[in-house]
């Protein structure tokens, strides 16, 4: 579904850090908590805790906000909102409202999951942590493009097109599905299932809250949308985190393209810790281990093996080197296909189908994308060459070439008007959201903005990501309100890389 500041502006950033904010008691507010239903808080919190008495005491409640903020008097939907409380109430300085990205995801056990994996104490002491499920996604009102399991099966990002002719064939099943989305029984949400309507839906929550401002961590996707929010919201903003940034389009053509350059930047990671593990018998340099991917990948295209075909094993790679965590997976699953075992096996991935649906809704609705199967014939000829492990699949064909034209409103221009209140965190070698796309938020948020990036791999820096100077440089913005008085780069730890066999 990786830098200095002028001096004028490092001034002004410290500037604004140094101003004493007085504390914020906790108001009264007009959302009624309570315990959360089942499954609300994700199976990865429990995996993260170290003991089950560290599962953090999680609530749920519901909020009824507009369907169309124009119409404030008009058609409702619900959100489903969640809450980590402050267990020190004299340290509690607000609410910080948190997203794991997507879009489609859901975010409304997030908090537990931030808390399961290590968002240290005095964060968790200053806040209220607030989880949500945004607009169209799982227990808040959801979207539906009626996939069927075959549709499901295929992803939403193109199989690879290796010729012309691939890319005319993926058109009419990419036009079958924005058919489906746009006849489907909640076709009538699709023109407000947006980035800029989720900000919106943010807001309301804050004032549901009782919060003059509020304090946001969001990563991925979660980056752009807290973009877009204080883009929209500079006065209600107070401390911003943006992780693993996406560009200041968002998830458009042009993110989705960046996939396969992502790859490209991560991979020599994976292929160095390959090469240095004979046992896996990938090879032994990093060009033996690039060489087996293609060599797989075109096995894999002929003929699938044990339940992964090329286009699986190419989406499995990327999606998993992610994480150094999951690299010897990576490696145990590679060579299991090389050698016709069976490959370790992988959870499945829950409510896929809405996941799909309303992944489409935001990135189909935010933005107009190339219309024509031309486009994407040129565009798939010139990122097979530049990024050959994935340019021929992210370059290609999906539903938002047929959305319909109708927009209600432009998409936010992210830029440098509003306080300087925004933190950006980066690793330098994300597949998911490449440096170069951070670099272009960078610029467009001008001294509104500060970034760290980590001399890393993989997709997330805080609280998940092994370097402790960038997630300590995160810690004491949302603790103290100081950030580095200009952009800071740290330096790889060795070290801190997943062990063989783990």
């Amino acid at each position: 579904m990786h830098r200095t500041l002028s001096f004028a502006l490092a001034a002004a950033a410290v500037a604004v850090a140094a101003i004493p904010r007085a504390p914020v008691a906790a108001a009264p507010d007009s959302v009624r908590w309570g315990p959360c239903r089942e499954n609300a808080v994700p199976e990865q919190a429990a995996v993260a805790a170290e003991e089950p008495a560290d599962l953090p005491r999680l609530e749920c409640s519901t909020l009824e906000v507009p369907l169309d903020h124009r119409d404030p008097d008009g058609r409702r939907i619900e959100i489903a909102i969640s809450r980590l409380a402050s267990g020190k109430p004299s340290q509690r300085r607000g609410v910080l409202l948190t997203s794991p990205g997507g879009p489609g995801i859901t975010g409304l056990g997030y908090p537990a999951v931030l808390a399961g994996s290590g968002l240290p104490q005095e964060v968790l002491d200053s806040y209220d942590v607030i989880g949500f499920d945004p607009r169209g996604v799982g227990r808040s009102t959801p979207v539906t493009c009626d996939l069927t399991p075959e549709q499901q099966a295929r992803g939403n990002v193109p199989p690879y097109a290796h010729t012309a002719a691939d890319v005319a064939r993926e058109a009419g099943k990419a036009r079958t599905v924005a058919e489906q989305c746009a006849t489907s029984r909640t076709a009538w949400m699709l023109p407000h299932t947006t980035t800029a309507n989720i900000a919106r839906d943010m807001d309301r929550i804050r004032a549901a809250l009782g919060e003059p401002e509020l304090s946001y961590l969001g990563a991925s996707y979660g980056s752009y949308l807290g973009a877009v929010y204080t883009t929209m919201f500079p006065e209600r903003s107070d401390r911003i985190v943006l992780d693993s940034n996406l560009g200041p389009g968002g998830y458009d053509v042009t993110a989705m393209r960046l996939l396969a350059r992502g790859l490209e930047d991560r991979f020599p990671d994976f292929a160095a810790f390959a090469a240095a593990r004979p046992e896996y018998g990938l090879g032994t340099a990093p060009e033996q281990v690039r060489a087996k991917f293609f060599e797989l990948a075109e096995r894999l295209e002929a003929e699938p093996v044990r339940g992964f075909d090329a286009t699986s094993f190419r989406g499995f790679t990327f999606d998993r080197l992610y994480s150094d965590a999951d690299m010897p997976l990576v490696a145990r699953t590679w060579q299991a296909l090389d050698t016709d075992r069976p490959p370790p096996p992988a959870p499945p991935f829950p409510d896929m189908e809405n996941f799909m649906s309303a992944r489409f809704a935001v990135i189909c609705g935010d933005t107009r994308w190339p219309s024509t199967v031309r486009e994407y014939q040129r565009n798939v000829a010139v990122d097979r060459l530049k990024y050959p492990m994935l340019g021929g699949s992210t370059a290609g064909i999906g539903p938002c070439a047929f959305w319909p034209e109708e927009r209600a409103e432009p998409p936010v221009r992210i830029g440098d008007r509003g306080p300087s209140n925004v933190l950006m965190a980066q690793n330098e070698r994300d597949p998911g959201t490449p440096l170069t796309g951070a670099l272009k938020l960078r610029r467009a948020l001008g001294g509104r903005a500060t970034m760290v990036t980590a001399d890393q791999g993989g997709h997330g820096v805080y609280p998940f990501g092994p370097n402790t100077c960038a997630k300590d440089a995160v810690t004491a913005f949302l603790t103290t309100g100081q950030r580095p008085p200009q952009d800071l780069a740290c330096a790889a730890e060795p070290g801190k890389q997943a062990e063989p066999g783990k």
